[in-house]
Parts: C-alpha cells; structure tokens; sequence
C-alpha cells in the first residue's frame, strides 16, 4: 500500500532558499532576474510585516512599494489572515457556478455605500485589467458606440483591452494591432477631449483622478470639467481608482479629492463608472470592482438571456469576497483613511524641507500615501555632466543612482514612477508611521546628498550600468 507524504512548505521554502532567484532565471524570467542583480535588488527576503520586509540575515526594510499598494492594511495582516481562516473554517460553498454566490451582494452593498455617487450595480472580476476590459465593454453596449479616448501617461493594465488605452508606448510596442478606435490625448488638457468627444464617436473617457506613472496630479477643475464635457456628448467617464482608490489618498477615493461626490454632500460631479481593485485585497486574494450607475449596468446584463453576458470564473470566489470585506472592515476601524492622510501630510511636508537644499530637487508632491519626488537637470557644470552622462545610457536611470543606496545603505525599498522619468514614487503600505517617515526622510537627504559630489553615487551607478549594457552587447 502506498504511503502518502504530506505538502510541507516550509521544507520546500527551505530548500530552495539559497536559490531564489537563479530558481526565476532558469524557469521564469531570466532577464527580470538579470534586472534585479544588475540595480542590486536582489535581495532575498525572508518575511514581511506590516510596512516592513526582512531579508535572511534579519535586517529590517521599510517597504515604499508596497507590492504595487496593494497593502492597506500592511503586509501579513493578522486581522485579514483571521478572515481567510473564518471563511475556509465555515467550508462556504464557494463558486458554486450555477447558483447565489454567498458573499458577492454583502461586499457590493458595502462599495456601493461607500463611493461618491449615485451608482446602482457592482460587477466583480479578479485583477484590475479584467475590469478595464469589463468597464470598456460596458460603455460600449450602453453608448453603442467603439471609441475610447485615454491619456498619455495613462496606466488602465496589460490585457489586450486594458493595453489599448494605456498611454505608455513601452507596454505597447511588439504587441501588434490592438482594440481600435482608440484615441490618446494628453492628461490635463480639456480642449484635446472636447475635440475628440465632439466627434460623437467615443464610448468612454477613461481616466486616473491621479496618474500613477509620474503621480500626475489634474488641475483643479479638470475632472469636474471632464465629466461635464462627456455628459454633453453622451460619453461614458469611467474614473479608474485601481491604484490611488480605497485609502491610499487618504480618502476612500481619490477622485474626492476633486470635488467627486452626490450633489447633496456637496459634490460637483461623478464619473459614471468607478474601477476599483489592489487595495481591496488586502493583499491577500485578487479581487477588483466595477461600479456602475444603473442604466449602464441595466444594458449590460438587460434580460434573463443576458444575465450572463459578462462573467470570470474567479471574480466571486469567497476568499476574495472575505478580504474584501474584512479590508473594508478593519480600515473603518482604524480610521485608516485618517491616518494615511495625516502620515501622508507628514510625509511630504518632511521630504520638501530637506531636499530643497539640493539644486538636483525639483519638488515633492501626492496626496495621502502616493508621493511623488521628482529631480530635474542641476546647474552646477560638474553635476550636469553626471546628469547627462546617465541620461544619455537611458532616460530612465537617474532614480536608480538614489534608489539603489536607499535600499543598500538605508534600507529603504522603492521604486522609479516610470519610464524615462526623473521621479521616485513612494507608495508604502497604509500602516506607514511617522517613525518610519523620519527615516525615509533622512535616507533621501543622505542619498541624494551623496548624488551632489562628483565621487558620489550618481557616477558610481553611471559606470556600473554602463558596464551591464557592454556585457549585455557582447552576448
């Protein structure tokens, strides 16, 4: 008789744990593994906890990229990894195909409360492309229309319908003929939409309140404005809060910001779909949210026939519902939204006062924990050549002459806004404290410090990339 042996995880972490990454290499992405040995990120981490990770000699990490903000709550949340095991303790039906999904309608009815607006439906998919795709489709049936205008710079995610309104040409290129009738238009600029929507050929207007790649901020009026031209012309304006939504603002949405809201809260406009996702998962489970008004959601899925229209096989699975309403619940707990806002102000307000010595700094900007420090071309003739000599290797590897000593030096992980960008961003967990501001702070004013002397580490960097593109040439 055979014996069976039991899955041990922790045996098989063990035993690989002195190769990571050459394990990535060899059956994953050996030029992603390439990349991290290259900028020195290669560091094997060993656990994580709230804003921290820790790497197998113990050494503590403040982590400002929060994987991508997808930790409201921090990383390994006790109150979340309580939830998962209440709900596979309760031996839910979970997906049951044919059948009520238990968890999906509590979880809507608490978004639906939440956003700033009238909305009536929420459709749930897993990963934030997936509702993209799903939002875009849902403009298209209600408006009968094909076109979509986005913005460059704009990041909407890499499924073939999320790429085809994402405004950053590196994600596009090689990928042949994606959806067409699409339209970009620079982010900010109201008479470039008008012109466009004008046509009468858009079905949507999607845009982020606060671009992530560079953490472009609107003008005051601009997504007021936005949403009054695309009434006008019978355009659907989907708001996408996949990244600066649920929290990370320092409101529950950051299209509050901009004065998003219900007319009788003071509110001066609303999108008519909201794209929600990262953050709702505590981290844990994928899970994203399309919140629509009614009558769109009504075109969608308008008869018995149709009542399956759209649909994913994950989207409604009971642990992505469970985070979802555990993250939703503990984050009213906390007041989390309060605090990011506060750490947040304390962040930027710190960060301005101790780089603006530093004729490389240009300004710090964000709004609760998605921050922005953007560097610009010095003056001073020996450090315009340390600029222009890392500039002219590539455009997007100036922040990695301070990112690199953040992270080696001061242990602070984080990362570039995007490509060809002198801007850092900084996009922790939302249980950042002020402590651990104070030594970000202090990280960025010694790195980039350093970055203003001739024998400091822009050079250093400098040299080490342009040794890694000769040996890449020589392969």
């Amino acid at each position: 008789m055979n014996s069976q042996t039991s899955f041990n995880l922790r045996e098989l972490i063990d035993s690989s744990a002195n190769r990571v990454l050459d394990l990535h290499s060899d059956f994953v992405n050996p030029q992603y593994a390439k990349v991290l040995r290259t900028i020195g990120f290669d560091v094997n981490y060993a656990r994580a906890e709230g804003a921290y990770l820790y790497d197998d000699k113990g050494q503590q990490y403040i982590d400002c990229l929060g994987g991508y903000a997808v930790f409201p709550l921090g990383r390994n949340s006790p109150e979340i990894q309580d939830a998962i095991k209440q709900a596979m303790d309760l031996q839910l039906p979970n997906l049951p195909g044919i059948g009520p999904f238990k968890l999906a309608g509590l979880l809507a009815q608490r978004l639906l409360e939440l956003a700033p607006g009238n909305f009536g439906k929420v459709f749930f998919a897993t990963g934030g492309a997936e509702a993209v795709d799903a939002a875009i489709k849902m403009a298209r049936i209600y408006t009968a229309r094909q076109g979509l205008v986005y913005c460059h710079r704009g990041y909407h995610g890499l499924t073939m319908g999320a790429l085809s309104v994402t405004g950053n040409a590196e994600f596009r290129e090689g990928f042949g003929d994606l959806l067409a009738s699409t339209v970009e238009i620079p982010f900010n600029d109201l008479s470039a939409l008008e012109r466009e929507l004008s046509t009468g050929r858009h079905a949507a207007f999607i845009v982020e309140p606060i671009q992530g790649k560079g953490v472009n901020m609107p003008s005051e009026n601009y997504l007021r404005e936005a949403s009054m031209l695309c009434k006008k012309h019978g355009t659907v304006l989907i708001a996408d809060e996949i990244q600066v939504g649920i929290g990370r603002t320092g409101k529950w949405f950051a299209s509050e910001h901009f004065g998003c809201g219900r007319p009788e809260q003071g509110g001066t406009w609303q999108p008519d779909i909201f794209v929600v996702a990262k953050a709702l998962s505590g981290g844990y489970v994928p899970v994203s949210a399309v919140i629509a008004r009614d009558e769109i959601h009504r075109a969608v899925f308008s008869s018995m026939g149709n009542c399956s229209k759209m649909q994913n096989t994950f989207s409604m699975n009971d642990l992505s519902m469970t985070v979802g309403l555990a993250t939703l619940h503990y984050m009213r707990e906390r007041k989390t939204c309060e605090h990011v806002a506060r750490v947040g102000n304390y962040l930027v307000a710190g960060l301005r006062d101790r780089l603006r010595q530093f004729e490389m700094f240009k300004e710090v900007r964000g709004h609760g924990l998605m921050v922005a420090v953007e560097f610009q071309r010095p003056q001073s003739l020996g450090l315009r050549l340390g600029w222009d000599m890392v500039h002219k290797l590539d455009e997007s590897l100036f922040c990695q002459a301070i990112l690199m000593p953040m992270l080696t030096d001061h242990r602070v992980l984080a990362q570039v806004a995007g490509h060809r960008l002198d801007v850092i961003k900084l996009i922790p967990p939302l249980t950042l404290s002020e402590a651990d501001c104070d030594k970000i702070i202090s990280a960025f004013e010694a790195t980039v410090g350093a970055c203003h002397s001739l024998a400091g580490p822009m050079w250093a960097v400098g040299k080490k990339l342009a040794a890694a593109k000769m040996r890449t040439a020589n392969v």
